[in-house]
Formats: structure tokens, sequence, C-alpha cells
């Protein structure tokens, strides 16, 4: 397991880069460490897999890079930067297992909800979700609620926003945890297949070991460290 890029990727800086990074939590009269010290960098088109057992800090990890929590101690920057909130919308995307569609809009205009946190979207904002849309197999669908697609088809629709904005990072948290084996599968594959195709880096946290094994680089969380 190893948390650094691998040496054909070293030309350049790092996507993302997080050194020593600790998190704790409190708990009754004490206090709970549930990250001890994690080390991280990623390029640019990479893929790493995050796996380790319930409760092992797995979702606390990707809070702090998406920067929405602040580590105790430890250093992170987004491309070379310290991350900051009105960066956020334009660095990076993320994918949820619960999907987080807006249920009174439509596919196409869930996935502009991402191009909303820059500027209001206009007819080139547009046609990006629509191709956006297309590549993911749901042009038919894009005047759909989200509340008429099926599980496969609303992850599909995150994927979508969340590279509406071209991130260089995608951040995705059990992304396939509320979908059937075989459109997990599917899910998986689209996104590595994108991932690779606009170079955006991808961090992915998932329990199956399959779709952990298909990412360029496997990391395994135990007692707050990377093993």
């Amino acid at each position: 397991m190893n948390p650094a890029p691998s040496s054909s990727a070293t030309d350049a800086a790092p996507v993302l880069q997080a050194a020593g990074l600790r998190k704790s939590f409190l708990s009754g009269e004490g206090s709970i460490e549930v990250l001890r010290g994690v080390d991280l960098s990623v390029m640019a088109g990479e893929s790493v897999s995050v796996r380790g057992e319930s409760g092992c800090g797995k979702s606390t990890l990707l809070n702090l890079l998406s920067g929405l929590d602040t580590p105790d101690a430890g250093t992170l920057t987004w491309a070379g930067h310290p991350p900051r909130g009105d960066r956020r919308a334009a660095f990076l995307g993320m994918v949820f297992q619960s999907f987080y569609l807006i249920p009174e809009l439509n596919a196409l205009d869930n996935v502009l909800m991402a191009a909303r946190m820059l500027k209001p979207p206009g007819a080139a904002e547009r046609a990006r979700a629509a191709d956006l849309l297309a590549r993911v197999g749901l042009a038919p669908r894009a005047t759909h609620l989200s509340t008429q697609l099926s599980g496969g088809e609303r992850q599909r629709v995150a994927v979508a926003r969340a590279l509406m904005n071209s991130p260089q990072l995608l951040l995705a948290d059990e992304p396939t945890g509320n979908l059937d084996e075989r459109t997990g599968d599917a899910v998986i594959e689209l996104l590595l297949e994108l991932c690779r195709e606009t170079r955006t880096a991808l961090v992915l946290v998932t329990h199956n070991a399959v779709h952990a094994g298909k990412t360029s680089r496997h990391l395994s969380l135990h007692n707050g460290v990377f093993q």
C-alpha cells in the first residue's frame, strides 16, 4: 500500500497533496482519534481507491480532502495551493452514495446546479450539461425529473454533475452503495473511463474489492493510517 503516486507521474505537481492529517472527535469525556497522520498524493488522471472497515475514518478523510472539514494537524494542498471554499466548486466534484439530486428538477437542471455555483449558466453551460448527459447515456432522459429515474440513472446524473465544472479532482464516497451489483459495476466503469479521458484525479472510497481493484492505486485505511 503506497500513498505516493507512481514514478511515471512524478514529473508534475500533485493535484492533491495531504501530509500528516490528524482528526479527533469528542466522545463522552474523552476523544477518539480517527485519523492519526494520513499522507496522500494524487496526480492528474490517477485513480486511487481507499478501503477499510466501517468507522475507520474513510468519510472523515474525504471531508478533510474536500475542505469541508479542517484537520487537527497536518497540511493539505489543492494543486499546490491551500484549500479555499471559494475555489471548491471549480476545483473538485463529489459523488455520494445517496445521489443528492433535487427532486423538483429534471436531469439536465440537476447537472446545471454545479455550474450555478460559479455563475448563472448560459448557452455554453447548458450545452456542456447536455453533452455530459449524453456521455453517461442519459440524453433521452434529460427532461425527466430525478424521481422518474432509476437508482443507476440517478447516480449517472450525479457523475455528470460532478464533472460539470471540469474539476481537477473527483471524490467519490461509496458511489455504488445503493445500487445492485450489475448497475454498480457499470457506474464504476463509467466513472473510471470519464476520469481517464478528462485526466481528472479520482479518490474512490469503497467497500467493494472488485471496484477498488480497477483503480490505478489501492490503499487500505486501518487504525487511522494507510497500511
